[in-house]
Order: C-alpha cells, then structure tokens, then sequence
C-alpha cells in the first residue's frame, strides 16, 4: 500500500509516517518512480507508535523499545520493560516538579489575596 493509505489506515498523518522514517520507527521498499510502499503489517506497527508517543515517550525512545517487537526475546523483553520503567521515573519526577511548582504558584496567590485584602482594608479606614 502507498504512504496515503497507510495514513489513512492507521489514522495518523502522512507527515507523521515520513517523521517516523527518518526516525528509524518505520520501513517502507520504494518503487521505480521513489514511491514509498508499506505492507499491512504497517498499520499495526504504526497504532503501536502512536500508543508509545501517547506514553510520553520520545522517538529516540521507541525507536530503544522496537527491538522487543522486531525481534522478541526474553533479552530484548526485559530491556524494554527496564528502559519502560525509566522513562515512568522520569514522568514521576516531572509530576513531582510540576506539583511543587503549583504549590509554589498557590502559596504566592495566599499571599497576594492576603496583601490585596490589607490594601482593601487600609482604604477602607
């Protein structure tokens, strides 16, 4: 199949299949004429990429975890589930980030509400 019915097949863009080309994520045999041309087990490669990107992870990443798909193996399993946990340390310390910097953000917003009042106040009398 050409790259249009990939795109539309797996619902993504073709943008976004020449992307995951040049990323190394996806293979396509080209004709005579330079047309790209996929087989149907495409598709189901490229709902997968779209899962793992949906994950947070970056291509660079995917492209660490595709071997266990290639070529499964108890090796080539437990590497992926071990750069899986990774990147899931990684979100969490970004989580942890993001919650103390809208702490951060909410403690200053008391403050402002407080010293807002006291101006309030302060005009009042």
């Amino acid at each position: 199949m050409r790259i249009g019915e990939l795109a539309s097949r797996a619902e993504v863009s073709v943008r976004s299949l020449r992307y995951y080309e040049e990323q190394g994520l996806l293979t396509s045999t080209r004709s005579a004429s330079g047309q790209r041309h996929y087989t149907d087990h495409e598709v189901e490669r490229v709902v997968f990429i779209q899962r793992l990107f949906a994950a947070g992870l970056s291509s660079r990443t995917i492209a660490e975890l595709l071997p266990c798909v290639d070529s499964p193996s108890e090796e080539n399993s437990d590497a992926a589930l071990e750069r899986m946990a990774q990147e899931l340390d990684r979100l969490s310390e970004r989580i942890a980030d993001l919650v103390r910097t809208r702490d951060a953000l909410a403690g200053l917003m008391t403050m402002a509400r407080a010293h807002r009042e006291r101006l309030q106040s302060a005009v009042a009398d």
